[in-house]
């Protein structure tokens, strides 16, 4: 998977972590730098740190059976947003539908994680390879103060 194609003068960092729980603060570090090149209110550094820890805990709890693996997270900071990109090359999966039943059984079930992500961010993409391609997960926030 490639990073997002930018057409506007970005300041853009790749981060790759293996897929295990314990690295998952890595990514969190690295938007907080990011955080200090814009002012991102505190509010909205929490936001951006709980939408990415749901993005990378997805990938590190279902991409690889065996938890050998990477995840990839491309932070790209251009004029008034943050585009953040978490990536795998885990077997993917069938994203649910909107109003498919199976993702209303996964919320409940305490599958929040891409519900959480919506809610706290201005744009969500999420492309899945049910096939074996791996999943990329791709989220913007406008970083318009509060």
């Amino acid at each position: 998977m490639n990073p997002p194609d930018t057409a506007v003068e970005a300041r853009a960092v790749r981060l790759t972590i293996p897929a295990k729980p314990e690295y998952i603060t890595l990514g969190r570090l690295a938007l907080t730098a990011l955080a200090h090149l814009h002012e991102i209110s505190d509010e909205q550094l929490a936001d951006l740190k709980l939408a990415l820890t749901e993005a990378c805990t997805n990938s590190v709890r279902h991409a690889y059976d065996d938890g050998n693996g990477e995840v990839e997270i491309w932070y790209e900071l251009r004029d008034g947003q943050l585009v953040v990109e978490v990536s795998d090359q885990g077997p993917g999966f069938a994203p649910p539908g909107e109003h498919d039943r199976r993702e209303e059984d996964e919320l409940s079930e305490g599958g929040l994680g891409i519900a959480i992500i919506r809610a706290l961010t201005d744009e969500l993409e999420l492309v899945a390879d049910p096939g074996g391609g791996g999943t990329r997960l791709r989220f913007v926030k406008n970083l318009a103060s509060d």
